[in-house]
């Protein structure tokens, strides 16, 4: 798989090792991060890296921040981008399989080498299970992203 890897400024740290798992594993990397501690804004690296998926540059994108709940925040305001949180290996092939996820947010303050390589490992090998009741939901996650763009265009 193409793998866009996104990173701000606090996800360095974990960047390299989320980098050098990706290739590991067989996958081609298209950095779309820093590799600099100065502060930059993350929802434009979100953008520029989930960008890649929308656009068919990558199948999937992986992003690191602190926390990873900003960049989740910013890539799931992205139209055509369903994002889950990394923080487990669960909620990471659970979200592919059930959610139809194309990225991933990890917090690089909160999860550790080991942990990311387990949560990479997990959603990338996940498949969507295209099952009705998981299909019909993805589906009805379209439609808000559909529908909150309209309400918005609609009030402007």
């Amino acid at each position: 798989m193409r793998i866009a890897l996104g990173n701000d400024h606090a996800g360095l740290l974990l960047k390299e090792h989320v980098r050098e798992t990706l290739v590991r594993l067989g996958h081609e990397v298209l950095d779309r991060g820093v590799n600099s501690d100065e502060p930059v804004d993350f929802p434009d690296i979100t953008f520029a890296t989930c960008d890649e998926v929308r656009g068919g540059g990558a199948d999937r994108a992986v992003l690191v921040c602190g926390t990873g709940a900003g960049a989740l925040m910013a890539a799931n305001k992205i139209a055509g981008i369903r994002c889950g949180l990394g923080h487990d290996v669960y909620s990471a092939h659970q979200a592919v399989e059930h959610d139809d996820a194309n990225a991933i947010a990890i917090g690089a303050w909160l999860v550790g080498p080991a942990t990311a390589t387990e949560v990479l490992e997990a959603f990338l090998a996940a498949r969507f299970d295209n099952d009705e009741d998981t299909v019909r939901r993805v589906a009805k996650l379209h439609d808000l992203e559909l529908r909150s763009a309209r309400e918005l265009a609609d009030r402007i």
